[in-house]
């Protein structure tokens, strides 16, 4: 069976690696899901969220020039309209049923007075987090150090 780049497929997860997962294609073919196309959150361990022989949809998003096929699961859960179900677009309101560009727009940030402790502490923890990554990332550039 050729594979389609762009095509939805039913696979089965038939190995579980550090880096991705791979999984077989019904009807024929294989390929690899990169830790990055799992979800649509970070994922620092694999088997947090796939385990093998699970039955699973992807969406073939590349093959390469040796014939390797790259896979997203992530990108196969889509609604009907070919949005992602977490980020759907707002309709325009009134007669126009088109959807918004897509225009960056800053975080409307509440004010500290508004916001419970919780939710400062996650506010916190959150860009706290981000700022050790990206001084982790560096310093590992500037070592000359990789992740393995």
């Amino acid at each position: 069976m050729q594979l389609e780049i762009g095509k939805i497929y039913n696979g089965k997860v038939k190995g579980i690696t550090q880096y991705g997962a791979f999984v077989d294609i019904d009807g024929g073919g294989s390929g690899m899901v990169h830790i990055s196309e799992i979800a649509n959150t970070y994922v620092s361990e694999i088997r947090d969220h796939l385990t093998e022989n699970q039955e699973v949809k992807v969406k073939v998003i590349g093959i390469n020039e040796a014939g390797k096929v790259s896979l997203s699961i992530k990108k196969a859960v889509e609604n009907q309209d070919g949005q992602p179900q977490q980020k759907q677009r707002r309709q325009h309101d009134g007669n126009q049923n088109r959807p918004r560009p897509n225009v960056w727009e800053p975080k409307k940030q509440t004010p500290p007075s508004e916001m419970t402790f919780e939710d400062m502490m996650s506010r916190f923890k959150q860009s706290s987090e981000e700022r050790m990554c990206d001084l982790k990332r560096s310093t590992d550039r500037k070592n000359g150090t990789r992740r393995k």
